[in-house]
Order: C-alpha cells, then structure tokens, then sequence
C-alpha cells in the first residue's frame, strides 16, 4: 500500500468503553448463519444502517490462536478478545486465499454483512514492492477467470448472505498520481479493464460495492481531485453503471484521522495545495467530484490504525507507522449522510511489509523513521505492533 507525495510535484501525490469482552466459553451460543430466503440489497441506502459488519473467523483465529498465547503482557488479553469481536474484512488478495471466501460466508448470520476486499489486479501496487501481487502485467485474462469469476460463482452460491466488496486497494489511485512510473504504465490498461470486469462481474444482488478511492493525503490534493473522480467515474461506466455501487472506500489500511481539526499536516508547508487534512473533509470534497463526474458517491471510511495522530513525518508514509493504535469502531453513526460507516477493512496486526532491507520484497517506506521495526514480510502476523495498536487504542480497548 503505497501513495506517493512530494512538495516538488504536488499535482503526482501521492465515547464510551465497553465491557470486556467474554471469554470463549461464555460467549453467546453462535447464531444460525444466513437468512431464510435471499438477500437483495438496495445500492440506493446505506446498507450499514440495516447490518452490523462481521467479525469473521480469520481474524478471530489470528487473535486467539497468535496473539492471546504470545502476550507480553496479559492484561491485555480482553482488549485482544474486544478486537476479535469487532467486525472487520477478509482479504482475498491471492488465488488461493479464494478459499478463505465460502466458509466466512457460511458463518454471517442473517442480521451481519461480510466485508471482503478483491485485492489481486495484475501487476498489483505498481508503485510499491512489499504488496506486489501474485499475477503479472498480462496476466488479465487469469485474473478474470481464475480470481474475479470463480469469487462471483462463490457469492452466487451463497445468495442469503450479505457481503459488502472493496475493489482493489491502490489501483485507479496509483494511475492518476504515479503515471511517471514505468511499472505503473505498464499496468494502466490492466488496472483500468480489470477493475471494470470485478464491478460488472460482482455485480449481485446481495452484494454492494465500493471502488478504493485512496484518502485525503493522496487523491485529496486539489491538483488530484478531479483526474481521481475522473479515473474512477470511467471505471463505474465501463462496468456498465452496475446496479449494486455505491461508491467508495477511502483510507484503506491508512492512517488518516476522521475530523481531526486542524488537521495532521495542516502545518506543512505545502498544505496549502491540499485543502482535505482529514477524511471527512476528503469524502465531501472529492464526494462531489464523483458526483459531477457521474458516479455514486456514498463512502466508507476505514478507521481501524487511526486511533493516533502526528506520528508520520508525511502524507506518504504508508509502511507500519510506528505509535499507531486500534481507532474508531465499525459504526453507521459517521455524523455525515455521504460517509455510510466507519469500518475496519485491513486487520490491525497484520504487517504492511519487511524492514529487512535484504529482502527481496523491501519497500524503502518499510525502514523509514517512522515505520515500526523490525516488522516480518506483507501481511505477516506481527505480535509487537499488534500489542503496540491495543495500547494506543482511542478510543481505548483498555
């Protein structure tokens, strides 16, 4: 997950504690999953409002079975059980993860929506090593029979489950600010029909979606703001206006506050080129933007690592930003009719990428001062930053 940022070339940028949580044993016996008959959800309203996000056994089993042993500190185990009750996505980011797609959708009850992200476009992160993908540029035609179709034949199977899409994270951003990257231009053409496909393909029922739309510190600089809506206005119609969009994710697996004012750059001395220093003023800026440019324009925000704010040394610091803790909770009460909810759509405790510089998959961004280190490989369960988001959590877990 990587946006790129310079003051030389703005215009290429990138409440209430709850109760512990009960232990295993007392929890609530598990509901019947599913409805009695199929769900259709209405593109049109704020789904959240109806459904409360799932908190999916993937996460719940990295929680109870790696982080719960290995505590350094054991009283921190209920705030660690309070996570693993807090809905968050799944990620289908290779192939093979496909399969973690057909059991989480047999455990949502009918009250629930699964959230998943669709993470796995052909030469993935153009402009970043330590989350490149599995496919290579070329590789459409595998991506749309071997991971978009058979994701849409799971779904179709399960169609007395809601599920809530995030379509891939950093794709259409990637191409409005970092075009001058060659490996970037070799995935344009990619990016753009892979990307169309996945929304005319998930286009079900029981399924509402939402195109990543980066955040305030990357397609929210004024110079970004209307080539992004642009960018992603095209893929909405080339998809054929699906009937299940809704808009877009913003802040995926970032670290932006909600409405922090002023705001956490405000002093830079470029901020005066990017006028969205929080999310909330991001989704009604460049909500409005999307409007104009033809495409729904409802968002979801993701608040899971945004508990802790003035830790960056920059917009575009993205890798494991060290002092970062658990942040708002999945909640449909956002306070803005644009914003549908709060969610937490990448798994806080799972690594961004590798401080070793040796490695193969090294991002720079992964050794910088403020990247936590050392840190394992991509999407590694990592204990000590695991421990680090439950300690800073604000609101506190604690």
């Amino acid at each position: 997950m990587k946006v790129t940022s310079s003051a030389a070339a703005l215009a290429l940028v990138a409440t209430a504690v709850a109760a512990p949580s009960p232990t295993t044993s007392e929890r609530p016996t598990k509901r019947q999953a599913g409805c009695a008959s199929a769900v259709s959800l209405n593109a049109q309203t704020n789904v959240f409002k109806q459904y409360t996000l799932h908190a999916n056994n993937f996460y719940r089993q990295e929680i109870e079975e790696l982080a719960i042993p290995n505590l350094s500190d054991p009283s921190l185990e209920a705030a660690a059980r309070k996570v693993a009750d807090t809905g968050s996505f799944v990620w289908l980011d290779t192939i093979a993860n496909i399969a973690k797609l057909e059991p989480a959708l047999a455990e949502v009850p009918c009250d629930e929506i699964l959230g998943v992200v669709v993470y796995d476009l052909p030469g993935r992160d153009c402009a970043a090593k330590a989350s490149n993908g599995e496919l290579k540029v070329g590789e459409l035609n595998r991506y749309k029979t071997e991971f978009i179709d058979r994701i849409a034949s799971i779904l179709k199977a399960h169609p007395n489950t809601a599920v809530a899409l995030v379509i891939e994270p950093d794709s259409l951003p990637n191409l409005v600010t970092n075009s001058d990257v060659q490996a970037c231009k070799n995935s344009a053409s990619g990016y753009r029909d892979g990307v169309a496909y996945a929304l005319k393909t998930l286009n079900l029922p029981n399924v509402v979606q939402y195109i990543d739309a980066g955040h305030g510190g990357w397609l929210g600089w004024d110079a970004n703001l209307k080539p992004g809506a642009e960018e992603l206005a095209k893929a909405y119609k080339a998809a054929g206006s699906p009937k299940q969009f809704r808009g877009f994710a913003t802040n995926v697996a970032g670290w932006n506050a909600w409405d922090l004012s002023p705001g956490e750059f405000s002093t830079a001395s470029d901020a005066k080129y990017n006028s969205c220093q929080n999310e909330r003023t991001y989704v009604t800026t460049f909500g409005q933007r999307l409007k104009s440019a033809g495409m729904p324009n409802h968002a979801i925000v993701d608040t899971g690592r945004s508990g802790v704010q003035g830790l960056r040394e920059e917009w575009g610091n993205w890798c494991n930003v060290d002092g970062a803790g658990f942040g708002r909770p999945p909640s449909a009460n956002t306070g803005l009719e644009l914003a549908d909810a709060f969610v937490w759509v990448k798994p806080g405790g799972e690594s961004d990428g590798t401080s070793d510089s040796s490695a193969v998959r090294y991002d720079s961004f992964c050794g910088k001062p403020d990247a936590f280190q050392p840190s394992p490989e991509a999407g590694s369960w990592h204990q000590d930053y695991f421990e680090m988001l439950l300690r800073n959590s604000n609101p506190s877990l604690l």
